[in-house]
């Protein structure tokens, strides 16, 4: 069997191999430009995940081997093998989604890891290595996800059940390389969400299940049929309240199941087997209650056995042992453990007691040594313990955030990294060692949302969800000012320094920027408010300070989704007053995502905005005049934040990069930033979202965090793997012909030579006589019309972009300005300026959504007397005579070539009565077809486009 790829058929073992590498080095975005790819199919890793701080709590984290203390857990996407005393990470990455269950076989060689989401897929990892050996990719067509998961103690089979509404459990002979289940079966929805799944040990043929209201038993009987019994439980049962289930595990006689409770109780299910030479008709093996047992007060979370022992964890952090008549044998009670989340006990069997061993006591009159082997045990808090029972030896491993992730800071000059949580939670991590150096848990209800250092690295800005602002010493995280600044009423998203550190200004979610300043007091300096404004109308996206460059005194600037960029006066600015030096609008139809100052690689100094159109925009940073549009990266999502990487010497100082982040991929970028699809690559670091990022102060690192996967990832940043992708992509002219249809031989290249030199023919006069000027250029006031000719229909705002994009491009070198631009020029020009996935219907659409109205039939429509209005009226809006005569146009009243040829003459423009030519209701598709004339190519797997013109204009 063979897969079709571009280089030929391929053995199917082989596609497992390139879909690894796919869900590895990044999945393909748009069509603009493969992700983590070079343009030759070869991969580079230009990022290299190097550690991974925090992992997820939800999850069990598994006793691997006990000589070295390695551990298992989840992170994010990517399973983690922690060895404690190497303190080194192995990852097991190859997943597209967060990680949602794992388990691990009895002998601990084999890991089985699933996730949840799109293209979802179930690994199993030989944990020896950390090479996967089987991957199931089609485990859940409906691409849901796993819910629960467990494998045979002989690492045959593998159970799994999904997470969609109607759950599917399948085993899996995942040894045998198979594609499909070997047995499946569907429950019905009552049953409740099943998300707690276990084998018997000594049967692979028997599993159990449970919800929070049900428990399942499972037999899988000859044929490959999977059968069940789950017998409804009700208070009526047994009289009593049962409570609601947490886990389930088969009794250490195996003829019995037991259901722990969060009441503190057990059921016990007796097992009803049939003589094997019954015949079928006498039924299948199925369960019933015969007991309900108050074992303790508290609420069982954690039910598991191990040797000849029941083992509970409880709510109140309480770990006990019951012997198989559910007698207590012995408890640690003493710890104070928050709830229990999970047991792991080492597959090392506990030596006997000998005169050098100190057993605690058992529970019985004889006071037996309670011999039990060492374990694991994982809380509520997101803490895991290891516990040595000889000599009972608690050590904390480590304690991660329980809450989302979402504010890092790099320190700028020492290898150290600051962590906040929304579970109020600062760590400082030495991110050279991986070592842990010190923390802050805040009061309740301070959840951090934003962390900054200042650029001496003294200090550390921190924001809070509910408006707080602390200014703590950045190594003790003590606080550095005798209250906290509690001036904003909502979260604080951003904290900004300025060069000098004499200023501090914040962003909250309520669209307003404050200020704080250093005064001089009584010989110490003391931070103190100085006022807030609520300048923007909608999000704040960044808050960036600068340097005046003739004064070296701060500067102040914040960017919004409202498409403001303000500048403050910070020097006219008082208490309760922050004035504003000047407002500029950055964008027409998207919205800016973030800013950062751009690197000095020209003589002109510039402000890098990126923006919602996937365009990277540079603004002169006096004058605020746009000055280049550029094609951003293309990866699924715009930018959302991005940052110049650091230089190490003065000699990196004319080649620098940028990294961005978007919805879930990190990436790097070469600049200057030019277009360019193979100058950038990506690959995805939190499936679920990133909310932060950070750069280390040598640019060797790259720190991204995940939000409510609670994860931070260090990525190791590999240039020369880009700069290899990009030298294989090709020079001039040659990486750009690929983003358009056919290349430089195809027919749009061709349509737009012709355009451009009939343009040339236009300017000089098409009837003219006289001897022709053979250029090369053609003049700027013929640029818009070429570019509509080819499809691209720019506003006016836009346009004007374009001339002082062309105008200024040497002005800044030789004075003068330019009036002309060539075919090279031009054609980069388009691509930059162009939207990045053409004309679609969801634009237009998306208009008449917020302008129309929804009439009988349900469309979204406009009024033929609203839709005439608003051309007149609003955003760069025509006059009547303008509208009069493009309709004519349109409506083919015009002759060829209408106020596009100097020979043309009106006719017919002043006669056409609108009235009679447009319909009274005017919907999106009547818009697009009939009244502009264009034609919407249909693809189910994407946005209908616009794709060519019906009519000739």
């Amino acid at each position: 069997m063979f897969l079709r790829t571009s280089q030929g058929d391929v053995p199917l073992f082989q596609k497992k191999i390139i879909c690894w590498q796919f869900y590895i080095f990044g999945s393909f975005g748009s069509e603009l430009q493969p992700e983590g790819l070079c343009p030759a199919g070869f991969t580079f890793v230009f990022q290299t995940m190097t550690w991974s701080f925090g992992w997820n709590s939800s999850l069990p984290v598994y006793y691997i081997r006990e000589n070295q203390r390695v551990l298992l857990y989840a992170s994010g996407h990517t399973g983690v093998i922690y060895n404690v005393f190497k303190n080194n990470q192995h990852h097991l990455q190859g997943h597209p989604n967060i990680i949602s269950c794992l388990c691990i076989s009895e002998d601990r060689r084999w890991v089985a890891t699933a996730d949840k989401g799109p293209n979802c897929l179930i690994i199993i990892w030989d944990s020896f290595t950390g090479i996967p050996v089987h991957t199931i990719f089609d485990s859940c067509p409906e691409d849901i996800g796993i819910r629960a998961m467990a494998i045979t103690h002989d690492a045959k089979y593998l159970a799994t059940i999904s997470d969609a509404e109607i759950q599917k459990v399948c085993i899996w002979k995942w040894t045998l390389a198979v594609e499909t289940p070997a047995c499946t079966l569907d429950l019905p929805k009552e049953y409740g969400f099943q998300n707690y799944l276990i084998f018997n040990p000594a049967n692979n043929k028997e599993l159990v299940s449970n919800s929070k209201t049900q428990a399942i038993y499972y037999t899988w009987v000859k044929g490959g049929i999977l059968v069940h019994s789950a017998p409804l439980l009700t208070e009526k049962t047994f009289n009593k309240l049962v409570g609601k289930f947490s886990q389930s595990v088969f009794h250490l006689n195996l003829t019995q199941i037991l259901s722990a409770t969060m009441e503190g109780k057990l059921v016990v299910w007796d097992i009803y087997c049939p003589p094997p030479s019954a015949p079928s008709s006498m039924g299948f093996p199925h369960i019933k209650p015969c007991k309900l047992v108050h074992l303790q007060k508290e609420g069982i979370t954690v039910l598991t056995t191990v040797d000849s022992y029941i083992v509970t964890g409880d709510i109140r952090g309480n770990i006990k042992f019951y012997d198989h008549t559910l007698s207590i044998v012995n408890w640690y009670s003493h710890f104070k453990l928050s709830s229990i989340r999970f047991l792991s006990f080492s597959k090392t069997p506990a030596a006997p007691p000998t005169e050098n061993t100190n057993y605690p006591p058992d529970c019985t009159l004889k006071g037996d040594p309670f011999v039990v082997r060492n374990f694991i045990i994982g809380t509520s808090d997101a803490s895991v313990y290891h516990l040595t029972v000889d000599g009972t030896k608690l050590e904390k491993l480590f304690v991660e955030p329980r809450d989302a992730i979402c504010a890092i800071s790099c320190h700028p000059y020492l290898p150290l990294i600051a962590i906040g949580s929304f579970c109020g939670m600062i760590k400082v991590w030495d991110y050279e060692l991986k070592k842990y150096l010190f923390s802050r848990v805040f009061e309740k209800g301070l959840g951090v949302q934003s962390l900054t250092y200042n650029p001496e690295g003294a200090l550390l800005g921190a924001g809070f969800t509910e408006g707080t602002v602390y200014i703590l010493d950045a190594m003790s995280l003590e606080s550095a000012i005798s209250e906290p600044f509690r001036y904003s009423r909502s979260s604080v998203t951003h904290i900004s320094f300025s060069h000098d550190s004499q200023y501090m200004a914040t962003a909250d979610v309520s669209f307003t920027v404050a200020v704080y300043v250093v005064r001089v007091k009584h010989r110490r300096r003391v931070w103190e408010y100085l006022a807030r404004l609520r300048s923007h109308r909608k999000s704040i996206r960044s808050v960036l300070f600068g340097v005046h460059l003739d004064s070296n005194e701060p500067r102040l600037l914040s960017l919004g989704t409202d498409r403001l960029l303000i500048e403050y006066n910070l020097l006219k600015s008082y208490k309760d007053h922050l004035a504003v030096l000047d407002v500029h609008q950055t964008d027409q139809g998207n919205y800016p995502t973030c800013m950062v100052w751009y690197p000095p690689l020209t003589k002109e100094l510039f402000l890098l905005i990126c923006n919602s159109g996937y365009k990277v925009k540079l603004f002169n940073s006096t004058t605020k005049m746009c000055r280049k549009t550029l094609l951003g990266p293309v990866y699924g999502s715009p930018i959302e934040q991005i940052q110049i990487l650091p230089v190490k010497s003065t000699l990196e100082l004319q080649k620098r990069y940028a990294v961005f982040i978007n919805r879930d991929k990190v990436g790097l970028q070469i600049l200057p930033v030019d277009g360019n699809p193979h100058k950038t690559s990506a690959l995805i670091c939190h499936p679920n979202g990133v909310a932060g990022m950070a750069l280390s102060y040598d640019g060797c690192y790259a720190f991204t965090a995940g939000g409510q996967d609670r994860s931070v990832v260090q990525w190791e940043i590999n240039l020369s793997a880009l700069e290899a992708a990009v030298s294989l992509g090709g020079k001039d002219l040659t990486p750009f012909y690929g983003l358009v249809s056919g290349g430089r031989e195809g027919k749009f290249y061709r349509e737009l030579e012709d355009y451009f030199y009939y343009s040339q023919l236009r300017s000089q006069g098409i009837d003219t006589m006289e001897t022709r000027k053979v250029s090369e250029h053609i003049c700027l006031s013929e640029l818009p019309f070429v570019m509509r000719a080819i499809g691209f229909y720019p506003s006016e705002g836009k346009i004007e972009d374009m001339f002082n994009e062309i105008r200024f491009s040497e002005y800044v070198d030789t004075g003068k300005l330019i009036d002309k631009i060539n075919l090279p020029d031009f054609f980069k020009l388009y691509l930059n300026h162009r939207p990045p996935f053409g004309n679609t219907m969801s634009g237009i659409q998306q208009s008449f959504d917020i302008l129309g109205f929804t009439n009988a039939k349900g469309e979204k429509v406009i009024q033929r007397e609203d839709f005439l209005n608003l051309l007149q009226t609003k955003g760069e809006h025509m006059t009547e005579a303008e509208m009069t005569d493009c309709f004519a146009t349109l409506f083919g009243l015009n002759p060829e070539g209408w106020k596009s040829e100097p020979a043309a003459a009106s006719v017919k423009g002043s006669e056409i009565c609108l009235e009679e030519e447009l319909p009274d209701e005017i919907t999106a598709e009547i818009f697009t077809t009939e009244i502009l004339g264009l034609t919407i190519s249909q693809d189910s797997r994407q946005d209908p486009r616009i794709s060519e013109v019906k009519q000739s204009f």
